[in-house]
């Protein structure tokens, strides 16, 4: 692990740049600077074989190619064993038959996990809640979104949320409330009193869609 990890105490907020680690992982050794140039979607589970867990790892393992199309790695992490890690993946690929390729990071230490805000310093247990980190290729935290342990994650939101960040990026536009790839995004808004007052409608100089 190293040094800039353990110095993180506070938790992570948008647009603060991800603690550095280097961990084991079913993939082998694997560093959060190996993802460095391409968007990250990094999240923790509170423990291995168990039911909603294991629903989600299902998932995010079948939508992997999609998140590959947004140039998005994915990476998972928990407070169990790899050894565990190991048997618990191997139990998901002989009963669904789907495998799951990407790195589940193993934290018997907690350091990564308190490092990110996913166990908090007086916890109770060592479950990490569940937290996904949308990360852009700068390693900076772009989104994060947390579920109570007993839900499920929604994985078709995590991808929502990947390309609408990078539509944004790329100034195409502002995706509004449920947007999806393809449908209308809104222009950015002029804020000056001549485009208020030149518009058409009262809503009409900062709600509109792009051309």
């Amino acid at each position: 692990m190293e040094d800039e990890t353990r110095k993180h105490c506070c938790p992570l907020r948008i647009g603060d740049a991800v603690p550095a680690f280097t961990a084991r992982s079913t993939q082998g050794p694997v560093a959060m600077k190996d993802f460095e140039g391409r968007w990250l979607a990094f999240f923790s589970h509170p423990a291995d074989f168990t039911p909603v867990c294991t629903s989600e790892f299902v998932a995010f393992a079948r939508a992997a190619e999609r998140f590959a199309e947004l140039d998005c790695a994915l990476m998972a992490l928990s407070v169990d064993s790899l050894f565990a890690h190991f048997a618990w993946l191997r139990a998901i690929r002989d009963h669904y038959e789907v495998e799951v390729a990407f790195p589940v990071v193993e934290d018997p230490t907690l350091v990564i996990g308190r490092a990110y805000g996913m166990v908090a310093n007086d916890a109770h247990d060592a479950g990490t809640v569940r937290t996904v980190f949308i990360i852009d290729p700068a390693q900076v935290v772009r989104a994060i979104v947390t579920y109570p342990v007993e839900i499920g994650r929604s994985v078709e939101e995590v991808l929502r949320i990947v390309a609408a960040l990078q539509v944004a990026d790329a100034g195409k536009g502002l995706p509004p409330e449920g947007w999806e790839p393809g449908k209308p995004l809104f222009a950015h808004p002029e804020p000056t009193m001549d485009s208020v007052l030149s518009a058409d409608n009262p809503v009409g100089w900062f709600l509109k869609e792009c051309e």
